[in-house]
This record gives structure tokens, sequence and C-alpha cells, in this order.
């Protein structure tokens, strides 16, 4: 069913809920009708609707209405499963629908109980929920997984009806998607009856969300019910109109504060959305040191304490703040009281993120969302009004569901032998009813099951390695208890650097003693380069660096003028393609380029000047000296990820062709290397082809031979060894340091390399890294787009389009206060001979 829920729909709500709605002077909205009307015909079905259209809750009212015909458990009666398992991308959401979903259980009298299990909820209430479980359950996908690999899962799960997906477009496209798709099929094994209902904000391809939520067939694609909701109020968008300079490079926004500081007070609450965890303590940082008026401002992101991040959000939804600054944590579905401004600090770095962030301000249909952008540097001024043009025509860039990922599906092998022994046939045909698996091999599908068996040719002499055995039976069973342990305390997909815990202490204790409250965690390898003595910031305050005791980090509160920010290794969202291609337009384009900021369409107007603006579809190159150096400055505009592989590749070519390069830095829309040698001379001279060092061979012999030199592909085999249970990062009674994750995988990752090089995680390995690593899907289009069309433009001095990129070369190469003001004069110089 394809129902486009716009007009008024027949259908009725049964008692008491018509009457809660005409109570409330409510009638039920088209597409929730229409939901009901799905799911009672006994259909899966996918809700896509704008912000504050009641996509929360008409994904329960199917589950609430089947309630209200089942009943209430008898006291003293047998044991009855869940009803409906709610699953959120995040444990605040899954936290704030309880809270949401309460008020209406209540007020239509309905006798449901309701209880949310993340990882945040105590042990002695996940085991009371195994005995007594709640009609709706509200968890995570991690949760999910460690159900479903219990002996007691059938029985837990086999009573339930609905399995309710919220947020599933930012679900379904990662390992944490893949992971959840197994769960699926492995849920409707054990729910017969089972129903599945995803609510989504606007997708590019909903039918990749609707072959999620059904179980596929081998040669047939499958699709649930699709129900639709246009309109809703047009947001009000603007770009922040700046008296301040733009700056030419950076992520921090500085500039701004001022004129920020000032929209936060004009509003009864902002979020102000950062892309990184080091940009929000920044950024909370500056806005306490110009809060004159006391305003409340809270901070709220992923390594904060749970304790602190659970009173920011009750704080929000009593309205009792002012501002809140975020990362991501913040910016799904949830419902914060009485938030009315959405200001984006940095390039949103794709549109559909951009409209999710800003539906967190007015979230209701029918009243505009308001929202800042602020760029945070010239470039970025582009790229901001690239995603203002595109949510205003409605575009989206939401990337694929994507091949389900091998270590993932070592992972999953082995929680359903920890659940009970399994046939292999059996479980293959399950795993391929979910989507992602969809087109999965037997011969791949063996390999996996090899590698959790033995580790794998290489490894199988490994007894440690052999965690699950066939028995005379011809069923696969855990081989040892303990290894089902390791299982449950190391699942999931989420691989994020080594962290500690950030424990706060009085001044002086020095590495020792237990002192006060944990505040959060700080990754490890931010710590490893402070000494004692030495300040940062973290959770809103300025902290002394103590030392180091045991896996804790111990801190005392401080004052300094200027505190270290910890760096993140997660989190840097890439720029999507649609939004690369706005700003080449835009750079093609002078009408849009006269929507533009003065000082940035006169940046743009003395490049056209002294050089040229790129045209849409061609590669710009630029080559000028600059001190004893020659600059060779590409513009892709095809984000970081594919210009650091670009420029890896590049200088390799370079090297060979001896154009002796030294370096290159690399940024979401270009890339700068320098060399010894004259490059545009060279290729004036015919000594070097543009066409041959642009050629797609590249992503051949050449980058097989870079990998192969560099720790890259080490650093994704640990998070794939880690994902499939080959390393396990914690033990029952200890947990492994990052040093000793990163050593083990690395020794294992050399043996395999020379005596498996076909191992499944190897592949896996490769695949994450062409994916999440080198782009190289994206840089293999844009060397095909550029083909015959690479213009050169060899200059005298630096053009002004090339001032960001140099300034990050200057960041490179000067670091430490005290080069602060070379460092300035440098960049002064730089930009006055640019713009001349």
């Amino acid at each position: 069913m394809d129902s486009r829920a716009n007009e008024e729909t027949g259908a009725m709500l049964p008692e008491p809920f018509a009457g809660w709605f005409a109570s409330k002077g409510w009638r039920p909205r088209a597409h929730q009708l229409a939901l009901v009307d799905e799911t009672a015909k006994g259909e899966s079905a996918l809700l896509i609707a704008p912000t504050g259209a009641g996509k929360t809750l008409a994904g329960f009212l199917p589950s609430m209405i089947a309630l209200t015909r089942r009943g209430r458990k008898p006291p003293g009666s047998a044991f009855r499963g869940i009803h409906t398992l709610y699953i959120s991308p995040l444990k605040a959401l899954a936290v704030d629908i309880e809270r949401n979903l309460e008020r209406p259980v209540s007020e239509i009298g309905l006798n449901i109980s309701i209880e949310t299990r993340t990882g945040d909820t105590p042990q002695g209430k996940r085991t009371r929920q195994r005995l007594n479980p709640p009609d709706i359950l509200l968890t995570t996908p991690e949760q999910v997984a460690l159900l479903i690999a219990s002996k007691e899962a059938e029985r837990f799960f086999k009573d339930m009806e609905y399995v309710i997906f919220d947020e599933l477009h930012s679900l379904v496209t990662s390992k944490r998607g893949h992971l959840l798709s197994l769960g699926l099929a492995r849920l409707r094994k054990l729910a017969p009856k089972l129903k599945t209902i995803g609510l989504s904000a606007t997708v590019a391809e909903p039918d990749d969300l609707r072959k999620w939520l059904v179980a596929q067939a081998p040669e047939e694609t499958r699709l649930s019910g699709l129900v639709t909701v246009s309109g809703g109020a047009r947001p009000v968008i603007t770009i922040l109109d700046t008296e301040e300079r733009i700056p030419w490079s950076g992520h921090s926004a500085r500039y701004a504060m001022g004129e920020v500081y000032k929209a936060i007070g004009e509003h009864r609450t902002t979020i102000l959305f950062v892309n990184t965890r080091s940009q929000a303590e920044m950024l909370f940082q500056e806005l306490w040191r110009i809060n004159d008026d006391s305003l409340p401002i809270a901070l709220h992101h992923g390594s904060l304490d749970v304790g602190q991040r659970r009173r920011v959000e009750a704080a929000m939804s009593e309205n009792k703040l002012r501002a809140v600054v975020a990362t991501s944590t913040l910016d799904l579905g949830l419902d914060w009281g009485d938030v009315d401004l959405v200001i984006h600090i940095g390039a949103p770095k794709g549109a559909s993120r951009l409209a999710q962030r800003i539906g967190r301000s007015n979230h209701r249909m029918d009243e505009p969302s308001k929202a800042i952008l602020v760029p945070a540097n010239r470039f970025e001024v582009m790229e901001c009004q690239a995603a203002l043009d595109a949510n205003y025509v409605g575009a989206q860039d939401t990337p694929p569901v994507g091949r389900g990922a091998l270590d993932v599906l070592c992972q999953h092998i082995m929680g359903m032998a920890c659940a009970d022994p399994f046939d292999a046939l059996h479980l293959y045909d399950e795993i391929i009813s979910a989507s992602p698996y969809a087109d999965l091999s037997w011969e791949t599908y063996e390999r996996a099951l090899d590698f959790v068996a033995t580790g794998g040719y290489a490894l199988r002499t490994y007894e440690r390695y052999a965690k699950i055995r066939k028995n005379a039976d011809g069923l696969w069973r855990v081989s040892n208890p303990v290894y089902a342990t390791q299982y449950r305390l190391n699942i999931g997909t989420i691989i994020e650097s080594p962290v500690l815990n950030v424990r706060l202490v009085r001044k002086g204790r020095g590495a020792t003693g237990r002192g006060g409250p944990v505040l959060g965690q700080v990754e490890e390898y931010f710590l490893e380069t402070m000494k004692q003595g030495d300040t940062f910031m973290f959770g809103g305050r300025v902290l002394r660096f103590e030392g180091i005791h045991e896996n804790e980090c111990l801190a005392s509160e401080a004052r300094a003028e200027d505190p270290r920010i910890p760096a993140y290794a997660g989190g840097k969202f890439p720029l999507s393609t649609f939004l690369a291609e706005g700003v080449r337009a835009m750079l093609d384009d002078a009408a849009r380029r006269e929507r533009l900021p003065d000082q940035v369409r006169d940046w743009l107007a003395i490049q056209a000047e002294k050089s040229v603006l790129p045209k849409r579809d061609e590669l710009l190159i630029e080559t000028f000296p600059r001190g004893q150096r020659f600059y060779f400055v590409a513009y892709p505009f095809e984000g970081r990820l594919a210009h650091q592989t670009l420029g890896m590749l590049l200088t390799r070519r370079l090297d060979r062709a001896g154009a002796k390069p030294l370096g290159f830095v690399a940024t979401d829309y270009s890339i700068a290397i320098w060399c010894l040698e004259d490059i545009g001379a060279m290729i004036g001279a015919k000594k070097l082809s543009l066409a041959k060092l642009f050629d797609e061979d590249m992503l051949g012999d050449d980058l097989d031979a870079w990998l192969n030199e560099t720790y890259l592909l080490k650093r994704t085999f640990r998070a794939c060894a880690v994902i499939a249970g080959l390393i396990e990062r914690r033990h029952p009674g200890k947990e492994k340091s990052g040093r000793q994750i990163t050593v083990s995988a690395d020794l294992i990752y050399d043996v395999l390399r020379a005596h498996e090089p076909d191992h499944i995680l190897l592949e896996a390995t490769r695949s994450d890294a062409a994916k999440g690593l080198l782009d190289i899907q994206r840089l293999g289009d844009m060397l095909a787009r550029i083909k015959g069309h690479i213009r050169l433009q060899r200059l005298d001095q630096i053009s002004p389009l090339a001032i960001p990129v140099m300034l990050e070369i200057g960041k490179e190469s000067v670091s430490g206060a005290a080069d602060e003001e070379l460092l300035k004069e440098a960049a002064e110089d730089l930009i006055a001979d640019a713009m001349g």
C-alpha cells in the first residue's frame, strides 16, 4: 500500500482513543488513521512525515489499541512476554519517549506498563524486566542484540506483536543498522505475529527502508506498506548576517560568539548544534566567558557522565535553560519544551542532517522551525547557502543502506550460538531474510561461520579462537561458557577510541586515591599528550590534569586563560556529495553568488580577476611559487576523506615524476601539495601530464601499494576485529587498554596478511577502508567526471581561493603558544599577497 495521508479518511479510532482526541479538541490526523488501518490488516508499514507531524503517537497507536484488547495479565498467571518493542538510535530519545508516552496513556486511562532499557539501566532492573516484562519496552539496538542472544529470548519475545523503529533513516545506514537488521530477522522467528512500523523523516530512497522492514525472499523484493505526509510549515532559515570578518579557515566560529549570544538572549530556548564534541566544549566555554547576564546555558555530548546528561535533558523539558550546546546526541526526534531557535555552528555537511536538526525548533508541524546557520569560514558560507537552498526545495542526501558488513555477520553468528544451538542452513535462511544481507552468498556465510568456529585457516591451531563447535547432532554450540560471557560484554558495533573516566579530586593529590565524582570520559590518546599541571576544558569546567590512576584520569578544579580542548577521534561528518555539487554550481553561477555576503562575494570577485573561478564540471588546478617552495592546489570539492586519499596518491605520482613533493594538506574543498620543483613549469614543458596524473588507474596499483605502506588498514582492522569478536575490549573482571588492543590487533593483522590474505576480516577491512576512511567510490566518480575537464592556471603568486588551504599548511607547520604571533604575521602576509 502507498497511502498519501493528506486527505481526510473515513477510518475511525475505537474508544477510548476517539474520546481522548475529542476531549483535547483534536481530530486524528489522516496519517495516524492510515497507519492504524494498515497494521490492522496485518501489514508492516513505513511512515514518512515531517517534524512535528505526530509520528511517535502515530507509531504507538496501533500497539496501544491492540494492548487494550489484550488486557492486563492477571496476578499470579503464567509468564507473558512483551507486546511492543520500541527501538531508538539514542538513549536520550528512549527516555524522552517514555516521558511523553506516559501522559496520553494516563489520560486515556490505559492499564499499560512502559519501561526503558538502555546501557544506563541498572542491572537489577534489567533482571527484573526479564522476569516480569513490561507491555512496552523502549530500548536501543545494542540491547536488542543482548536480548536475542539470551537463552530466554523465545520466552521473552513470543507474545510480541509490534516493533517500532524510530528515526529509521538514521538507524539503517551504519553497521549498527546491519546488526539491528539481523536482530529483526531473529525477532520474526521468535514472534510469528510480528508487524514492524518504521518512523522516518523524508528520505532520498523510501523503498530502501520499506525493504528493510520486512523479510526478503530469494529472488524477490518485498516492501512494507507506505504512509507519507507532505506539507508542514516551511522552516525559516538564515545565514548569520555578521559585521565581523569571516575567517578564511578553521572551524571554531569564535568570531560570531557575540552575535550568537545576542540571539540566545532574544529567544526562549536555543539549541546550538556542532559537529564534534571538542567543538561543543570550546563553544560552551566561549559562551560562558561572555555570559554577562548569567543565562542558564548547558552542555550535552556523548562523553559526559550519564547523570549530567539526564539533568540537562530534564532541565530542557522543564524549560529551565536558555540554551544548550549539543552534538548529534540531541538531533533526533526529541521534543524539548519551548525550543524556538536552532543555531548550527559550522556547515551542516548534509541537507538531510540540517533538516533533522532544525526540526528541534518549534517541534510542531504547523509552526515554522527557525534556524540560524553560522559558517566557520568563507568556504562554509557557500556550503551553508547550498544547504539552505536544498532545504527549501526538499532535497535529501541520506546515505544508502548498503550491503551488510561481514564483521557484523560474524558477531551475530556468535550471538545466535549464545542463545541456542543452531542449524547452519536454517540460520543462513534467516540471515538472508534481512535486507542488507539478502545477497549474501552461501560461500561467504560459510567463511564467516568458519571464522567464528576457528578464527580462520591461519589461526585455527589456537584454541582461544575456537568459540563454537559442531556437535554430533549437526548443531553449532558455544564451545565454552566463558565465550558467551565475553560476547555479552563486547556486543555492539560502535567502536570509539579507548577512553578513561575523568574523576574530580583535590588539587595536588596526584595520581592516587579515588577522589570525587566521575564527570565523564576523555579519549586515552588525548591524555597521553598531557603532563601533570596541564589544564583542559571538560564538561564546562577548567580542570588541572593530576595524573592517571588505573583506568581513570584524575583532575582538579583550576583556573586558566587558555585550557586545552579534548580532541575526539569520532564525530567528524563528511561533506555530502549533494552539497559539494551545490558549492561547485554556485562558483559557476554569477547570479547565485550575488546572494552571498559582501566579503565572500568580494573574495570570489578578486579570485576571478587574479585567476579564474572553477566551472561546475571541471577541476581547477593552480600552481604558484611561495618562499622556497612550489605549490600545486586543486579544488575538487569532494570532501576531506576523498581529498586525503587523492593527496596521498598524487604525491606518490609526483614523486615518481621527479617533482620532489614534501607534503600535502586536504580540506573539504581543496588540496595543496608543496614541492621543491615547479610543477607548473614541468607541465608546461610536457615533463608531466595532468591527464595521466589524474587518471583513474591511480585507484589500482598505486592505491594498493600506498595502503600496504600505511597504518590505515591496521587501524581499520582493529575495529573490524573487535566487532567480529576476534579481540575483546572487555574480559570478565578486567578491561583491555587501548594500547593492548592495538598490539594484539597489529600482530594478528600481520599474521593474516602474510598467511591468509583472503581472510574474511581482511575483506571486511578493505571494504570499510574504501567506504569510511578513503571514500574510494566518490573519488572514482570524481576522476571520471573531470576526465578531459582539467583546467591549469599557472600563477606568479598565491590566489585568493587558495588562502584557506594555505592557512591550514601554516597550522600544520607551526605549533605552540610562543609561535602564535609569528603564525598570525605569516597569515597576514599570505592574505595580503593573495588579495593584493
